[in-house]
């Protein structure tokens, strides 16, 4: 477990007891180094107790395994997350233990809970060490935490613990200046009272011949020279548009833009108690859901979620609407035409790209493993069927796995804390050699060096391409961003890479500051943060009082009858709203849809 010379550069400060964020690239140690610092402290800090906080459940265990290497068994570590089930409160945990490694959302609800085995206090720790700390913005979860510090230390009420913040990539917060850049590091290094970012100058070389950087490819294709079938869905999104009059409604059918502009026309009609328009715009969601998967994978994939989406509709349906009606029996006139469509089209161009790649990288030599990120669940499913059936592929060695997020939803299947351990495990191994994954694998994921990162299709930010970029770890592997020549998320790939000079440029003019010029506006920030989360608080707790939860009805989305009342909801682990009343599950299943005010 020794450390390299850029990691003992970096982690001084923070041996010496100062607030500090590591910036280091993916695959450079950022874990280990800081499991150094935990260690050193609790040697050297009486009474010592450190907090590791991770934003994605799956890093609890990795993390473990990290600190349990460096530490040793001299030092008591425990491991909390959502996803174990049955288990002792956290405050006790916190309080047996030496070092606790869990997820922001646990210790969010420790610290709010008034329970006394569950409760802890901030000031109960010595040293909190965060993860992926450029999501310490606005309002997440890690921001929250580290909002409650700021308040207590401007109050001066209280000893607080140390702030040792990681990431690879800050980011520029969505600015394209210099300027903007700046105060975005400013506020991020203000939100987790830092003295310095750290990163190697001295040791610049080294970590440069440790961290190897991949050949970046762009592998673009042309659109389909005909779309029957696209043609034919937004054919079908016309009439509906048609039938929904409304005018100033956007027809730029197949884009994120558009499946903003339906979800908020949703969220609207529901409040007002427009049923009919909340309907028209549900199912408008759905083809533009059909048209992104159409571009993405195939005119199958596009049809399947659709058909399902409809057969759920007739099962699931206590009454049907006049609008539902039209709107079932528009699918149901066109479903044939569409089917003959989907199996004629032509194939998607992309998908052909990628086959390309994947016969390069898995027919050569050696044991290649490879990472497919896209944008969806949906779309992951959708990837590895096509893997699975792809005639090009069978004689290749191509032994594909999902890897995706926690959480349910209508259309697809999550995994579990267990099942993502199962896949990365079996990746680990050389059972499975390649991934077809969301986001969740971008960040931290400690994953076997990569020959190629495909990027599929993907609409990101300069973080998310930095952060997949860094899975590729192998001598000579290659990243590959696969898109349609003149794409948005061609556009928005090529901006990355200006943002991501951008950010290198920013956190290098903030590393310049004098230093009483950089604390200065550091305590500015950190005032004009905490007078404005308190104004929001209240704010919010005049909305709360505004109705008393008992007299809040909540009603069923689809057919606006009373199914409950706010009182009957308890939220659980600080994120699952439940509604605890005995009498609500005896209404039966067609009355548990989902909820609206």
């Amino acid at each position: 477990m020794e450390l390299r010379p850029y990691q003992w550069e970096v982690i001084m400060p923070a041996l010496e007891g100062k607030n500090i964020i590591i910036w280091l690239p993916t695959g450079a140690g950022k874990t280990r180094a800081a499991a150094y610092v935990a260690k050193r402290h609790l040697e050297t800090v009486d009474g010592a107790k450190v907090v590791v906080l991770v934003n994605r459940v799956h890093l609890v265990t990795q993390h473990c395994g990290e600190f349990s290497r460096m530490l040793g068994e001299r030092w008591a570590i425990a491991t909390l997350s959502g996803d174990m089930g049955l288990r002792p409160g956290f405050g006790h945990l916190a309080r047996k233990n030496d070092l606790l490694i869990c997820t922001a959302e646990l210790l969010q609800t420790a610290l709010t809970s008034s329970e006394e085995d569950e409760h802890v206090e901030l000031n109960e720790f010595s040293l909190l060490v965060v993860d992926e700390c450029h999501h310490t913005h606005k309002d997440t979860v890690y921001n929250i935490i580290l909002s409650r510090y700021l308040e207590h230390k401007l109050r001066r009420t209280r000893p607080l613990p140390q702030v040792l913040g990681l990431t690879a990539s800050p980011g520029t917060g969505r600015a394209t200046k210099l300027d903007g850049a700046i105060e975005h590091i400013l506020q991020l290094c203000a939100n987790l009272d830092t003295w310095r970012i750290m990163s190697p100058q001295n040791h610049r070389p080294q970590l440069q011949e440790h961290c190897h950087q991949p050949c970046k490819q762009y592998d673009l294709c042309h659109r389909r020279s005909q779309d029957p079938f696209g043609d034919m869905l937004k054919k079908l999104m016309d009439e509906i548009h048609d039938r929904l009059e409304m005018p100033n409604l956007s027809r730029e059918f197949g884009t994120q833009m558009y499946e903003q502009q339906v979800v908020k026309l949703s969220q609207n009609a529901a409040e007002a108690g427009l049923q009919q328009r909340r309907v028209f715009a549900l199912h408008l969601r759905r083809y533009n859901d059909a048209l992104l998967i159409h571009d993405t994978v195939r005119a199958v994939d596009a049809l399947a979620v659709l058909r399902d989406f409809y057969d759920r509709e007739r099962t699931t349906k206590t009454q049907i609407l006049r609008a539902e009606r039209w709107l079932l029996a528009l699918f149901d006139d066109n479903k044939d035409e569409l089917a003959l469509l989907a199996t004629q089209g032509p194939e998607n161009p992309k998908l052909e790209m990628l086959e390309q790649i994947l016969q390069e990288q898995f027919r050569g030599p050696g044991s290649p493993r490879g990472v497919i990120f896209t944008c969806t669940r949906q779309s992951t499913h959708s990837l590895l069927l096509w893997l699975q059936q792809q005639p090009g592929l069978q004689t290749v060695d191509i032994r594909a796995q999902l890897l995706i997020g926690a959480g349910n939803s209508s259309q697809t299947i999550h995994m579990t804390q267990r099942d993502q351990q199962e896949v990365i495990r079996k990746f680990r191994d050389g059972t499975l050699n390649l991934l077809v994954a969301t986001s969740v694998a971008e960040e931290g994921l400690d994953i076997p060096q990569c020959n190629v990162v495909v990027r599929y299709g993907l609409l990101t930010n300069e973080i998310s391409m930095v952060q997949a970029r860094g899975r590729a770890r192998a001598d000579q592997s290659v990243y590959s961003f696969v898109a349609t020549h003149g794409s948005r998320e061609l556009r928005r790939e090529q901006t990355n890479e200006a943002l991501e000079i951008l950010m290198e440029q920013a956190v290098a003019a903030v590393q310049a500051m004098d230093q009483a010029e950089y604390q200065a506006k550091i305590r500015d920030l950190q005032q004009a943060a905490v007078v404005r989360r308190a104004a929001q608080a209240a704010q919010q707790e005049s909305q709360r009082q505004q109705f008393r939860a008992e007299l809040v009805r909540l009603l069923c989305i689809n057919c606006m009858v009373a199914v409950g009342h706010g009182n009957d909801l308890q939220k659980v682990e600080g994120a699952h709203h439940v509604n605890v009343n005995p009498n609500f599950s005896q209404e039966g299943p067609r009355t548990r849809q989902r909820l609206g005010k």
